[in-house]
């Protein structure tokens, strides 16, 4: 793909999306590094349901610890892999407190050794909660990146680097919200929506999904 394509496909996403964000629900920074822990084989929908109680009675490191092992458990137990994610929870909190005064780094070292957040959620944290310029490449930006040839790899990290590098700097900071939003409303797994796609005249993708009969194409082309 060409860099004019993809100046135009980031300028459409801009202009349809100004100012897109996380759908994960927080205030703070410790906030959303826990709702990101909690997200992973989870849908933020059901992340957001169950932090909205937690955060209600436990917002800070301190206040979950207080919690304490059992009682997070019974805030989180409609999230998969429950158990797990309140152990990662507590350790990532005791050291929030024991090393960095209750506050979340703003540092991807510090982040990534956090139990259970590797460089995904360093990365969505970085962007999200500090502003950084980082993509967290999850499925849907992998699947988003090779299927309209944006930035084509064969693992996460070759596209975070081929995206970091043909993403116009304009556009990086806001990139991995347009990209994830595309992928889960509009590039989706089996049938992506091809005639309901603002890019669809850019997208190299090859078998386009045509419409469902007698539905009228919304697009660009």
């Amino acid at each position: 793909m060409n860099p004019a394509k993809r100046l135009e496909i980031f300028r459409r996403f801009r202009e349809a999306n100004p100012k897109p964000t996380t759908e994960l629900e927080y205030t703070t920074p410790f906030e959303l590094l826990i709702a990101v822990l909690l997200s992973a084989q989870s849908t933020d929908v059901g992340v957001n349901k169950a932090t909205r109680r937690l955060y209600a009675v436990a917002n800070t490191p301190q206040q979950i610890l207080d919690l304490g092992l059992d009682e997070l458990k019974s805030y989180i137990s409609t999230i998969g892999l429950y158990n797990n994610k309140a152990k990662n929870v507590i350790a990532t909190c005791q050291i929030l407190v024991d090393q960095y005064g209750g506050e979340v780094p703003h540092s991807r070292e510090a982040l990534e050794s956090l139990p259970g957040v590797g460089r995904k959620t360093a990365n969505v944290v970085l962007n999200t909660a500090f502003g950084d310029p980082t993509i967290a490449v999850d499925t849907h930006i992998f699947r988003v990146s090779n299927r309209t040839r944006i930035a084509p790899g064969k693992d996460v990290d070759e596209v975070e680097q081929k995206l970091l590098k043909v993403v116009p700097k304009e556009f990086l900071h806001d990139a991995h919200h347009w990209l994830i939003l595309h992928g889960r409303y509009t590039c989706v797994a089996r049938k992506p929506k091809c005639w309901n796609c603002l890019i669809a005249d850019l997208c190299e993708y090859k078998q386009k999904t045509p419409p469902p009969p007698g539905l009228v194409p919304d697009t660009q082309a």
